[in-house]
């Protein structure tokens, strides 16, 4: 007795699980398999078996297990067994695509990759030879079958295609009856049969496995040893039966899709598998509890059986075939296949448990000697008992001949005797296997090879000698079609054999399965059956089917005869043989004659060419006639072409002939000019050009003009980005071919104090002196291997890509084994690719201000730890504080007192770099701004630069001597001394700078320490002690505290007035994958463009047929202004009255273009565009010049370039303004007349699908007074076409059907969208401005370098990179000015100032002792904080109450008696003010609503009542009669704004609004950054907008109580006002939240102090 040997074996991971991101979650020690649960890691379950293979690696792990290992263990062991006479079976077992096909059979190519099988069959044969001798002899049987969907079926005999039954023989258990049996004397025999065998057998595709097993494979081995004993004269045998089972794989049908065959297919699997679990389970509890159960059995003396006794083998073909070997007389080994990801958890623990049953199964194993002869003896007695059965039964003559009965049909059978006939029979047949000799097997072998033969070659398959397949021929017998092709190698590849019966013929469900357009589910049967023993066949097409048998349409059954050409549909050609017809005319045919032959009556071969011609001819189409004509039209177009080219050339010539005259006169008229000029006039302008004649203010302007172009820098960085790039592409080349995790990429760096760069990065040709911080461009490089990050110049960039190029050069140079000894680093000196990295890093500075200690104030400072980046990593907490002689050091509450330190402030140094920094506002005459744009024109500049030298010349008349000033500056250094009196210069000052805590450090850096210094001391740093930093718990609590002792001079006054001190913050950071700062992934927060969705692609121009495309280049001129347009879009139909009506527009849903136009067929159009905008003089709308629609398309997305051809240019019906009644806004409407047909387009012409979309572009070209060229705004209009007499109504959702009602406005029938109207400045051809821009700078990001294809889409960045580190360097200019008015107004509040001593005290805080300057800079603060603190709630309320006291004089008198005169407009007051104050140009006392249109009163009819006509817009101040020849030219540019998908609040709002009767309620929507206004809940329209980003919000309570209205608040923008009133209290915070976060947040903080104040 022994026990089933239990192996498992896991698999590498499959592309299914690595495309899942799988994980591991087997893991194998020794004998032991663990399975980890993956979403609980403490859920691990351990189970032992005899092997526990891991396949999960490679060959390079030491405990990988291959082909090789497995056998050896159990294949070998197996194999032993079989010698010694025993029955033996290995079976595989797991999950389908766990690897049990290729555990058992494996791979035949590498030999490393041959499964058990092979092995064990190859090793069988080696052994026999070894053995083989004259006294023994071996003789070895093969049988393969598979079980399918509960079916056996014989895989080695094609004769047995039917299912063969399973019988149970009482001797020898269950069989197969008919399974082939073959005799096999070597191992390519066997491996031949093997591979017919796994040729034949069933598998398919699923979504888990390619080739899952769709059957039971057993491959069974009966190996017979007869030995012969010369002494006794006797022969004995030994037959071992081995069987070898491939079982099919459980499956799930949701993980694997099956559907149809195969998940029926799953269904038998998963059934058969099932039984074999309860019968595996039912044998272990067998064997465990075996002995227990017959000694119960024994006492109670029952002989009733119990349920859990039985073991169901007969429940599947499968457990009853395997029942010998699962709990019989077998020595029997199963491997477990097991799949390693996580996603499998749940298979493969039910696996692990399947094998855990199986272990505890006990065989009982028995060695077969000499099975022939007791067999045939048993076998023997039982025929007896049956033949005397039978005769006492009567049935002697059945007996005698069973196959023949003389009687059998008239006889009775019973039950019973049908039984003993049958198992008669079947012993009979087994005794003649049995007595069946050697050589009988090898005759019945080799007959079964024949017939097999034989039924390949009336397949048309071709055998060579040794049965290997070489090719396809024609069958003999069997009628067929056989495929014909253009290319004469693809002809006849193709065979489908017309069985007997019918087969179909179609694109799905059919015998023959065919794909073409032309080509129906059901096309065409062909018939096969058989007359006058004779086959005949016959092709029957289905209903409208296109089939063509010799050129002729066929339209009903039609016989068939050898070399037909049939063509099914238009495309697939064939030609019909029949073996038997064609040898019939052979015969037919003398032999003396030709033989007859398709291709001899007709004289040509019967190709695809003949077939077709063939095809032509019989439907009427001749060829001829048509190339002819086809000729004659092109060399038609040939010629026409020839002529307008010789034309054009003709032309051109002309062109440039008088362009070459015209040229000529201009030398010769120069040359004339030059000879006039005289020696004397040259000689003067040199003398008058040497000795300028400047005063000393137009010097310093000029000083000025020449360090800020000197250091005027972005051009040359953008000149360095473009000609370097080739360099940073090669370099991460390079670094990707040789493996080295390090990226290159171009970065910005500035010397700003949070990001001083150091000594090896600056320039040499820096002066120390220079104003303006330096930016350099430089190489940021990712060490991703040890996570560091360098910063290179780009001259260490191209040294280093140089040691690259020959580190490339020798890597790919070196052989394998001289590379293995000579490492490349030794050649080149060091890895270029990587730099030593400091073990602490940089998390960020942090600045200290110290004007506290003017005053003998302690301040806690909490400043923010900033890094290069400009992010904040954190806060530091610093006290500085006056300390005195009498003040003891504090030790107390863990405070560590580190000593004083004495530092010397030298005057000269300290001046000279306060010096360096002010030099550039010391030498700006008037005061103005630094920054100068590049680009700004050059009469701008020259302006600005006028003015100030006027400026200076006027206030330079009471200019000081320097007496003057020396002897001003000592009064006010004595009455600072008076003022402060422990600042006395030459005493010893003493302050005290505690460094508390550290917290918000991010938890990446470890070990944190800090350390501070003076600025202008960088040698001489207090530095702490490092402390472990977890991201976790309290802040780090330093403590550090540190004495500073100095000497009083000035220039320490001057310091601490107005330099900080520098905190840099140090940390250990720690490589971690969980890190994002590990990967140097930086997130930049930047300034992007307007990007919206892919689904929602901004619409471009149109390009005019007329005029060609605008030119859309982006204008790098200055901005004059802006405006928001508001553009409604309506598609109008002629209607039955005779006027166009709105065309029925869909706003269900969200639409990609806000909507669908509803539009009849065959129906005149017109297209009609509103623009709605603010009024102002700028915008002026001169006349439209052209609308064209284009690109009509099925589809959102816009694919191909643009054509003439597709534009189409519409005529303009009529334009002019719109003059609505109560609202003040610019209305601006066109109509063009729109025919579809001319489009020629087919989504037009035609009724639209449904649910498809019709799309196209509308573009306007609309001229602009004062503009050189048309605006163009572009929108893309989505449509469906319906029937012409189809009734339209807007679709109603469910929302409305449940609702407050439905809108049905007809003004509703529109499409809106949003624009920005932006006028710039042109500028002259010839300017150094539009030059400069124009300059050509070579870009070498394009240039292709080897290995570029590697880099995955990588590009080196380029202008975006400028623009980008010019917000970085407003972002921290900002932070140091938030740190600078954080610590005045800590300051403040520590001291108590009242208003009368705040420009004191301010004085020496801003000032640097100039009284004029500190004045005018108090000055200024005051006006900033009187705006900031005016409301323009007060504005509304004056102009309510002036509205009440004054008349206008052009109001009518109608409006006295109106109750709504006592609130006129809010926004006019307010607009008319900021236009007086901010833009001179304009004059208050004109209208800025554009002028209508010449003949708008006689074609419109008159004014509506209350409506004033308005004046012309008044000219620019310099269009004046002096200046005859001005013309302000600008050029207008277009955006589109997409709707913003996020909405930060909507709901109604109450507006005041002018000549309106009080407040007016809307509905709005906020979607930043507009604010949307509807009619309505239900308005699908935007009626109006207001611009965040230019408006200003204000809150006041004390207004809202002056005008007694509650929950107001002020929106003002550029061009008007509008008081804004909720519906509820709660709601004003929420809306004001919306709108302005800022604000909302304000006003929250002010209304907490208010009530903590009066708690208290």
């Amino acid at each position: 007795m022994s026990s089933v040997k239990v192996a498992v074996r896991v698999r590498p991971f499959n592309n299914r699980e690595i495309g899942r991101q799988a994980k591991c979650v087997i893991s194998m020690k020794d004998k032991t398999t663990a399975i980890q649960h993956p979403k609980q890691s403490k859920d691990v379950k351990a189970f032992n078996f005899d092997y526990s293979y891991w396949s999960h690696t490679n060959e390079q792990d030491p405990n990988f297990a291959g082909q090789s290992k497995v056998y050896q263990d159990i294949g070998e062991e197996m194999l032993q067994h079989a010698f010694e006479g025993y029955n033996v079976c290995i079976f595989a077992y797991g999950q389908t695509g766990a690897g049990k096909s290729y555990t058992m059979m494996g791979k035949p190519e590498p030999r490393d990759q041959q499964g058990i099988i092979p092995q064990l069959c190859e090793e069988l044969f080696d052994k026999i030879k070894t053995q083989e001798s004259k006294d023994l002899q071996f003789s070895v049987e093969v049988s393969y079958m598979e079980i399918y969907c509960e079916r056996v079926r014989d895989l080695l005999n094609p004769k047995n295609k039917g299912n063969l039954r399973v019988r149970e023989h009482p001797l020898l258990g269950p069989y197969v009856e008919d399974l082939s049996k073959l005799a096999v004397t070597s191992f390519n025999e066997i491996n031949t049969l093997m591979d017919e065998g796994n040729k034949a057998r069933t598998v398919a595709a699923t979504n888990m496995n390619e080739t899952s097993s769709r059957s039971h494979a057993v491959f069974t081995v009966v190996f017979t040893q007869r030995r012969h004993d010369e002494m006794t004269d006797l022969s004995t045998e030994k037959v071992a039966k081995i069987s070898l089972v491939d079982l099919a794989g459980s499956e799930r049908a949701n993980a694997t899709g099956a559907k149809g065959d195969r998940l029926k297919e799953g269904a038998n699997i998963n059934k058969s598998l099932t039984t074999l679990g309860k019968v595996i389970h039912a044998l272990a509890e067998s064997s465990q509890s075996g002995d227990m159960k017959k000694i119960i059995k024994s006492q109670s003396g029952s002989k009733k059986r119990k349920k859990s006794d039985f073991i169901p083998y007969r429940d599947s073909v499968l457990t009853w075939l395997l029942r010998e070997n699962l709990g019989g007389n077998s020595k029997t080994a199963m491997i477990a296949a097991l799949s390693p990801a996580d996603i499998n958890y749940e298979e493969t623990l039910s696996t692990l448990r399947y094998a855990d049953r199986a272990k505890q199964i006990v065989c009982k194993a028995v060695v077969n000697e000499d099975p022939n002869a007791r067999l045939i003896r048993e076998l023997k007695e039982e025929v007896m008992r049956l033949k005397e059965l039978l005769k006492s039964e009567g049935l002697a003559d059945l007996v005698e001949s069973p196959a023949s009965p003389s009687d059998g049909g008239q006889r009775i059978m019973t039950p019973r005797n049908e039984d003993a006939m049958e198992q008669l029979r079947a012993s009979e047949k087994l005794i003649a296997e049995l007595n069946e000799t050697w050589e009988e097997k090898l005759k019945k072998t080799e007959l079964v090879k024949q017939e097999r033969e034989a039924a390949l070659a009336e397949l048309g398959v071709a055998l060579d000698g040794t049965g290997t397949t070489i090719g396809v021929c024609s069958p003999k017998n069997t009628p067929h079609l056989v495929n014909l092709n253009e290319d004469p190698l693809m002809s006849e590849c193709l065979l489908y054999y017309i069985k007997p019966g019918i087969m179909k013929v179609g694109s799905t469900h059919a015998d023959i399965i065919l794909s073409g357009p032309h080509i129906r589910d059901h096309h065409c049967t062909f018939e096969s059956r058989e007359k006058n023993g004779e086959i005949i066949v016959t092709v029957t097409p289905e209903k409208s089917a296109t089939i063509f048998v010799n050129g002729k349409t066929v339209e009903g059954p039609l016989l068939l005869k050898t070399g037909h050409r049939v063509i099914l549909g238009k495309n697939h050609v064939f030609r019909f043989n029949h073996p038997e017809q064609a040898r019939q005319e052979r015969e037919k045919t003398p032999s003396t004659e030709t033989p007859g032959t398709v291709e001899a009556q007709l004289g040509e071969p019967v190709d695809w060419t003949f077939a077709q011609m063939e095809l032509l001819e019989k439907q009427g189409i001749d060829m001829k006639l048509e190339m002819e004509k086809r000729l004659l039209a092109m060399e038609e177009q040939y010629r026409r072409e020839k002529e307008e080219a010789d034309q054009l050339l003709e032309q051109q010539r002309l062109d440039y002939e008088s362009k070459l005259q015209a040229l000529q006169s201009q030398v010769e008229r120069a040359s004339l000019l030059s000879g006039c000029t005289t020696p004397e006039y040259s000689t003067d302008d040199e003398q008058g050009e040497s000795e300028p004649s400047w005063t000393e203010k137009e010097y310093q302007l000029a000083q000025w003009a020449f360090i800020k172009w000197r250091y005027h820098q972005f051009t040359s960085l953008r000149d360095d980005l473009w000609g370097n790039a080739i360099f940073l592409k090669e370099a991460n080349a390079i670094s990707v071919e040789l493996k080295k995790k390090v990226q290159f990429q171009f970065v910005l760096l500035t010397d700003t104090m949070y990001s001083p760069l150091p000594p090896d990065l600056m320039p040499p040709d820096v002066a120390s002196d220079q104003p303006y911080p330096r930016t350099i461009v430089a190489v940021e490089v990712h060490d991703l291997k040890n996570g560091a990050t360098h910063y290179w110049t780009l001259d260490k960039l191209r040294q280093r890509l140089e040691l690259m190029r020959e580190m490339y050069d020798s890597t790919a140079e070196m052989t394998t084994t001289s590379a293995a000894d000579c490492p490349v680093e030794s050649l080149t000196g060091g890895d270029p690719f990587y730099d030593r990295f400091p073990w602490f890093r940089l998390v960020g500075r942090a600045f200290v201000y110290l004007s506290n200690l003017l005053y003998p104030v302690g301040i806690v400072h909490r400043v923010a730890v900033v890094s290069e980046k400009g992010d904040v990593r954190g806060w530091l907490r610093v006290a500085v504080q006056h300390v005195t002689d009498d003040d003891a050091p504090d030790c107390t509450g863990g405070v560590c007192q580190t000593g004083t330190a004495r530092i010397a402030f030298n005057q000269e140094e300290l001046q000279k770099k306060i010096d360096a920094e002010n030099e550039a506002e010391a030498n700006i005459p008037s005061g103005e701004e630094l920054r100068i744009v590049e680009g700004q024109d050059d009469e701008e500049a020259s302006e600005a630069s006028a003015a100030a030298a006027a400026a200076a010349a006027a206030g330079g008349d009471g200019q000081k001597t320097p007496a003057e000033e020396e002897g001003e500056e000592e009064d006010s250094w004595v009455q600072f001394m008076k003022e402060h009196p422990h600042l006395k210069l030459g005493t010893t000052f003493t302050f005290r700078v505690t460094l508390l805590q550290a917290s918000g450090i991010p938890p990446e850096y470890a070990d944190v320490f800090c350390q501070f210094n003076f600025l202008h001391r960088h040698d001489e740093a207090f530095s702490t002690e490092p402390l472990k930093n977890t991201g976790k718990g309290p802040p780090l609590g330093f403590y550090h505290v540190q004495n500073i002792s100095v000497v009083v001079t000035k220039s320490f006054i001057e310091y601490i007035r107005s330099q900080p001190l520098v905190f840099e913050v140090f940390g250990h950071y720690q490589q971690h994958p969980l890190h994002m700062q590990a990967k140097e992934e930086v997130i930049m927060q930047r300034r992007m463009p307007r990007t919206f969705p892919q689904s929602l692609p901004l619409a471009k121009p149109v390009p005019s047929p007329r005029h060609g495309r605008v030119p859309t280049t982006p204008n790098l001129n200055m901005t004059h202004c802006s405006y928001d347009l508001l553009g409604w879009w309506e598609i109008c139909e002629l209607g039955p009255s005779g006027e166009y009506i709105a065309a029925v527009v869909d706003h269900s849903d969200e639409k990609p273009c806000q909507g669908v136009f509803m539009l009849h067929q065959g129906i005149q159009r017109r297209i009609r565009v509103t623009l709605v905008h603010e009024p102002g003089q700028d915008v002026v709308w001169k006349g439209v010049k052209e609308v064209v629609i284009g690109r009509i398309r099925n589809k959102l997305e816009v694919k191909g370039p643009d054509g003439e051809v597709s534009a189409l240019s519409l005529n303009i019906c009529s334009q002019g303004y719109l003059y609505p009644p109560h609202d003040l806004r610019v209305f601006y409407q066109f109509e063009a007349a729109w025919d579809s047909s001319l489009h020629n387009s087919k989504l037009l012409n035609r009724v639209t699908p449904y649910r498809e979309k019709v799309y196209m572009t509308v573009s306007a070209y609309i001229e602009l007074d004062n503009c050189a060229q048309p605006a163009c705004i572009t929108k893309d209009l989505c449509l469906t076409i319906h029937s012409r007499d189809a009734r339209l109504s807007q679709p109603r959702s469910l929302r409305s059907l449940f609702g407050s009602g439905y809108y049905r406005s007809p003004d509703s029938n529109r499409v809106s969208s949003v624009y920005e109207l932006s006028l710039k400045h042109s500028s002259p051809e010839g300017s150094p401005g539009v030059q400069r821009r124009r300059r050509r700078v070579l870009d070498t990001s394009t240039t292709y370098v080897r290995g570029e294809e590697n880099l995955a889409g990588w590009r080196p960045r380029g202008d975006s990179l400028i623009f980008e580190h010019q917000w970085e360097l407003e972002k921290l200019t900002r932070l140091e000015q938030v740190e600078r008015v954080r610590h005045l107004l800590l300051l403040r509040e520590k001291m108590g100032i009242v208003s009368g001593e705040e420009g004191k005290e301010i004085r020496w805080i801003l000032g640097e002792g100039d009284d004029d300057t500190v004045d005018r800079q108090i000055t200024l603060l005051d006006k900033c904080l009187k705006l900031w603190s005016m409301e323009p709630l007060q504005l509304y309320v004056e102009a309510f109450l002036l509205t009440n006291l004054m008349k206008d004089t052009d109001v009518d008198d109608d409006d006295d008696d109106d109750p709504a005169g006592m609130i006129r407009s809010v926004s006019t007051p307010v607009l008319s003010s900021t236009l007086v104050e901010n833009s001179p140009q304009h004059s208050p006392a004109k209208s800025p609503v554009p002028p209508p249109p010449l003949g708008a009163a006689d074609s419109e009819g008159p004014l509506p009542e209350g409506v004033a006509v308005p004046v012309l817009p008044p000219l620019p101040p310099d269009s004046t009669d002096d200046n005859p020849d001005y013309q302000a030219l600008y050029i207008p540019a277009v955006e589109e704004i997409r709707v913003s998908p996020v909405v930060s609040r909507k709901g109604y709002l109450n507006f005041l609004e002018e000549k309106t009767s009080g407040w007016i309620k809307r509905w709005v929507v906020v979607r930043r950054p507009y604010v949307y206004m509807y009619n309505n809940e239900k308005d699908p329209v935007e009626r109006g907008l207001i611009n965040l980003a230019t408006a200003q919000v204000e809150y006041s309570e004390d207004q809202q109580a002056m005008l007694k209205t509650p929950n107001t608040f002020s929106v003002c923008t550029k061009h008007r006002g509008f008081l804004l009133q909720t519906l509820g209290d709660k709601d004003v915070h929420d809306w004001l939240y919306a709108i302005n976060p800022l604000l909302a947040g304000t006003i929250r903080s002010k209304l907490a102090r208010r009530a903590a104040y009066l708690r208290i």
